[in-house]
């Protein structure tokens, strides 16, 4: 642990300019609250604390982001520097403080370490060149040196043409923290305690500030919108697409390519376009999605073929299988190697053995199914009575006729089949062949009804 690192994340803004209700800072990056994401950043530096400014949309905060911090709550949004202020309670006089902010979700550690590095015992500031630093606030140089920051709306036309920038990432030392927080204005265009204004404070202090320009401007860009929410987000899918391109990983269009978790892959794996992977998803050497398929929290093994439109949750997949197209794997599913499941085929908490099949138009939920088992066309599990899940069992070597419906709990052991339409309610021996259906019954000279002619008159 850095017991000499504090870390402050503001995490207190409405976001009026994301026009939602849901409090700016769980809006996603990559599947992720944007708050959460720089946590997790944060947790990386191994701090001795961290403390989140929370305000608008508190309890919401506080309900999806489960962390282990300091929650501080700032009632009233008056600014940075005043939200800074309500952390002092858990920033000790000595050691020093990392500012970061809840909605700048792409800083990475590398960046930061390099600031906490730059600044040492007095001030760290990470700025930013970018092309057009309009509504941003400028890095005030006087002899090379930073005296200050100005923000856009407290800025003459001399230093609106500065296009270095404040990204609002700092370190402080904690021993002149308080002092500085107490004393800040708001005597200025927002009426807002500025962080920024401890620049000059330091200054005055005869404390120097140690700029650090950060290597790409998406890693310290702020959210305000979607459409910036929308551009972090595509920046975010490209480097992921980049680094699996690099470690062998074939996207047959790195720009439709979404992962909003974790991938781990073996060798010469091929994912097609518009594929979403969610949580973490394994994928072994050999292992083919194919186009808009949605796989989440599941583990493929090798040499296993994905087709098109196919959905994946909480579930696992054994070798060699073929899966798909428009196949849904929901959780708990746990298929062998070999296993094909095919074309609106769903499969719910169901073992399947090694080699067995449903390849057209079922639902197995609730299931036990044996090896080498063939689940005929249009064959449903039903396990359900209304209240309760019933267990569907069926051994090795079965062939389930097509239409069938198997009401739980039932027993089809080794060798059985069952005929084409059959209800199947009792337990099936060995090597039968099980008929349950209604026999076929022809009323000659009946009648289908018609509809009355209403124009007639």
């Amino acid at each position: 642990m850095n017991t000499n690192l504090h870390i402050v994340i503001l995490a207190a803004g409405k976001g009026t300019r994301m026009y939602s209700k849901l409090p700016k800072v769980l809006h996603q990056i990559g599947g992720q609250p944007m708050v959460e994401r720089v946590i997790d950043t944060a947790q990386s530096l191994n701090p001795a604390s961290i403390s989140v400014i929370i305000g608008h949309g508190k309890e919401l905060v506080l309900e999806q982001v489960k962390r282990n911090v300091n929650w501080v709550e700032q009632t009233e949004q008056l600014g940075t520097g005043h939200a800074v202020k309500m952390a002092l309670p858990h920033l000790p006089a000595d050691g020093r403080t990392l500012v970061l902010y809840g909605d700048v979700p792409l800083i990475d550690q590398s960046t930061l370490e390099a600031l906490l590095e730059a600044a040492g015992n007095e001030v760290g500031l990470l700025t930013d060149v970018p092309e057009d630093p309009t509504g941003l606030g400028r890095i005030i140089r006087k002899d090379g040196k930073v005296v200050a920051i100005v923000e856009e709306k407290d800025a003459n036309a001399e230093q609106k043409a500065v296009r270095e920038i404040n990204t609002g990432i700092l370190v402080l030392p904690n021993a002149k923290l308080e002092g500085w927080l107490n004393s800040l204005s708001s005597n200025n265009a927002q009426g807002e305690y500025y962080l920024t204004d401890l620049i000059a404070l330091a200054n005055a202090d005869g404390i120097n500030v140690h700029p650090v320009q950060v290597a790409a401007s998406y890693m310290a860009a702020g959210v305000n919108n979607k459409l910036q929410l929308a551009e972090l987000e595509r920046i975010f899918q490209n480097n992921q697409a980049e680094a699996l391109l690099k470690a062998g990983v074939t996207l047959r269009d790195p720009a439709r390519f979404d992962l909003r978790g974790s991938l781990q892959h073996g060798q010469d794996v091929v994912i097609d376009v518009n594929c979403v992977f969610e949580g973490t998803v394994v994928l072994g050497d050999n292992v083919q999605i194919g186009a808009n398929c949605v796989i989440k929290n599941a583990t493929i093994a090798e040499g296993t073929v994905v087709q098109p439109f196919s959905h994946f949750e909480g579930c696992e997949v054994g070798k060699n299988a073929a899966i798909g197209p428009f196949a849904r794997l929901r959780p708990n599913a746990r298929l062998s190697d070999e296993v094909h499941i095919g074309n609106f085929v769903e499969v719910k908490n169901t073992v399947m053995g090694v080699g067995s099949k449903a390849n057209h138009l079922t639902y197995l939920g609730d299931a036990e199914i044996g090896s080498k088992t063939n689940i005929g066309a249009g064959t449903i599990t039903c396990n359900y009575d209304g209240a309760n899940k019933h267990k569907t069992v069926i051994g090795d070597n079965v062939f389930i006729g097509s239409g069938s419906m198997i009401v739980a709990p039932v027993s089809i052991s080794r060798g059985a089949t069952t005929g084409a339409g059959s209800v199947i309610t009792k337990d099936c021996p060995e090597d039968t062949l099980v008929l349950a259906r209604a026999r076929q019954t022809i009323i000659e000279g009946w009648i289908r009804p018609k509809k009355e002619d209403k124009n007639k008159a």
